[in-house]
């Protein structure tokens, strides 16, 4: 009998919804790790890093709440460690747009810029939440969150009305990003927030911002999905094979 169950389902959707805020925040800020050291100034260096591990930090919490719930329900002994650097790439339900390579700064902010928004947006209703576990680590989280907003928004503005070329590689960066900003609003048949009601107010944001920097929203743009449900890109597996090495090779090991 597999895990879908022997869990409520209740204990379930609690389970796969921490996994799925979890896979998200670990799998960009893994991405945005590649920036340590290499950003276009020392500043920004640091800010990305900060970044990073705000997002990390945000995934531990969830990952903790994950392993606490199965733990309960089951005869199992899995922790933020096992849920990370154990599980195969089909388990993850990080959004896609995350594990993307970074490409160029400005493709890296603004993806930043477009999950962030959304975030916050998904914080502010889980903040609302019946379920306390959930509710309190939006609670500290949002705080954080703002901060990659305001962050990113000023990089687009600057960017998107700056010189002719950072205009043209701003705009060819939404050309390739947002195809991937669909999946934020098509729910999972375990999410226990209505992400399809946050559309409206998250283009509005975004909006906003591309307008300042004298940028336009796509119209009628293919959106891809599946991460949601494990169907990803084959940049996730590069990522995975990189991050989960010593735990695979070396099962267990301390230092």
């Amino acid at each position: 009998m597999d895990l879908n169950q022997q869990i409520s389902k209740s204990t379930n959707l609690q389970i796969n919804q921490a996994l799925h805020l979890a896979d998200t925040a670990l799998i960009l800020g893994q991405r945005n790790s590649e920036w340590c050291a290499h950003g276009p100034i020392l500043e920004q260096d640091i800010a990305i890093t900060n970044i990073t591990l705000d997002l990390i930090g945000q995934a531990r919490l969830f990952y903790q709440y994950a392993a606490t719930l199965i733990n309960a329900n089951e005869n199992k002994n899995e922790t933020e460690d096992s849920l990370a650097y154990l599980r195969n790439e089909r388990d993850f339900k990080n959004l896609l747009i995350c594990e993307l390579p970074n490409g160029n700064w400005g493709q890296t902010v603004l993806r930043q810029f477009f999950y962030s928004v959304f975030q916050e947006l998904l914080f502010e209703k889980l903040m609302q939440s019946d379920i306390d576990d959930l509710s309190a680590i939006a609670t500290k989280s949002i705080k954080e969150t703002k901060y990659h907003v305001k962050w990113s928004s000023e990089w687009i503005i600057r960017l998107g009305d700056g010189t002719e070329e950072s205009k043209l590689k701003m705009m060819k960066a939404i050309e390739e990003l947002w195809m991937y900003t669909g999946e934020f609003f098509i729910p999972a048949t375990y999410e226990l927030i209505d992400v399809a009601s946050l559309k409206t107010e998250w283009l509005k944001r975004i909006a906003v911002i591309l307008d300042e920097a004298t940028l336009s929203v796509p119209q009628n743009a293919f959106m891809q999905t599946g991460g949601k449900t494990g169907i990803h890109t084959e940049q996730l597996g590069y990522i995975l094979a990189e991050m989960q090495t010593l735990q695979r090779n070396y099962p267990g090991a301390e230092w």
